[in-house]
């Protein structure tokens, strides 16, 4: 299988610049090829939490030189630039992804897709464009490039060893769950994992095979399913027969579905989001809650039970200038 070898250009206004959003961007990119250049926009001190994280994926930092009214248009232009350049001088990169929703960049991408190019979209829910989101090859909200699974609880005391395993079988879902839940060939799902994790190495989980870590896993966990296909390793997220044995348990009801939306936008404001889209909101619930529906926790339409948290004051609803719904953290 051929891998996409990408451009990364991040405006840190849009992306919100915190390391662990970055990082979650940079995931993203990387289950779909590698990454060969990448450089950030507006780039000031407040953003030093993020230096170990450029350096470490080799990106360029371009300041934000802050004068007069057009400063962002600045940088706008210096994105279109850059990229324009590198799609005419560097014939190694065939995919691009801007980390914008701001519809100027809409003429780029179609020069970029034009010339042949891949252009993978991604921003923040509230900022968005639609013009830009359907310009866009691809496209990815923020709030939801880090998929949020809850894996089976194994009966064992938790330790730095099997900490960092959990953090490991959640880059595997989240890889597993970027294939729309086909079956991955278990050698690609290892070169994803080394483009994610340089220094992976299965024997650092006590297998001597990548098959039997996975195996393993499997086992432990349900949450991935791997079988054997004329010597070929397929792996593929558990279906819900297996991976949702504990369903009743997890699933909303009218006594407990106030504390699960608690919870989930809690998770938004952790990441440094002030508000989101609702679509975000009821696709992350559902992805948690499979059989989620509003009239089993007393509701015709989604827009009510919204209604219903904001008297809570679970969350604040309001309106952007196009009169589309928000919803504000609280």
């Amino acid at each position: 299988m051929s891998t996409s070898r990408f451009a990364v250009f991040v405006d840190l206004e849009n992306s919100g610049g915190k390391a662990e959003t970055l990082n979650n961007i940079l995931e993203k990119v990387k289950i779909r090829g590698d990454i060969l250049m990448g450089k950030v926009y507006g780039y000031t001190e407040k953003f030093g939490g993020l230096k170990e994280l450029l350096l470490s994926n080799t990106f360029t930092v371009v300041p934000s030189l802050r004068y007069g009214v057009a400063q962002k248009n600045n940088a706008d232009i210096l994105l279109v630039l850059d990229a324009m350049e590198i799609a005419y001088t560097n014939p190694l990169i065939d995919s691009f992804c801007i980390v914008s929703g701001d519809s100027d960049y809409t003429p780029l991408v179609g020069k970029l897709k034009s010339m042949g190019k891949f252009v993978l979209g991604i921003s923040r829910s509230e900022v968005a464009s639609t013009i830009f989101i359907n310009a866009c090859n691809e496209f990815q909200f923020l709030e939801s490039v880090s998929v949020r699974r809850t894996p089976k609880k194994a009966n064992k005391k938790v330790d730095n060893a099997s900490a960092d395993e959990g953090e490991l079988l959640k880059q595997i879902e989240s890889i597993l769950d970027d294939h729309n839940n086909d079956e991955v060939f278990a050698s690609e799902l290892k070169g994803i994992l080394l483009r994610l994790r340089p220094d992976f190495n299965e024997r650092n989980y006590g297998a001597n095979t990548f098959y039997k870590m996975l195996n393993r896993l499997a086992t432990q966990y349900g949450t991935i399913k791997v079988r054997s296909d004329n010597y070929n390793v397929m792996v593929s997220l558990a279906g819900e027969e297996s991976a949702d044995n504990g369903k009743s348990e997890r699933g909303l009801t009218p006594e407990n579905w106030v504390d699960a939306f608690r919870e989930q936008l809690s998770h938004y404001k952790d990441d440094g989001f002030e508000r989101i889209n609702p679509s975000i909101l009821k696709a992350d619930i559902q992805s948690l809650y499979p059989d989620f529906q509003e009239k089993t926790v007393g509701f015709k339409r989604f827009s009510d039970l919204l209604k219903a948290l904001e008297k809570e004051k679970v969350l604040a609803l309001e309106m952007d200038a196009q009169r589309n719904m928000l919803i504000k953290m609280l």
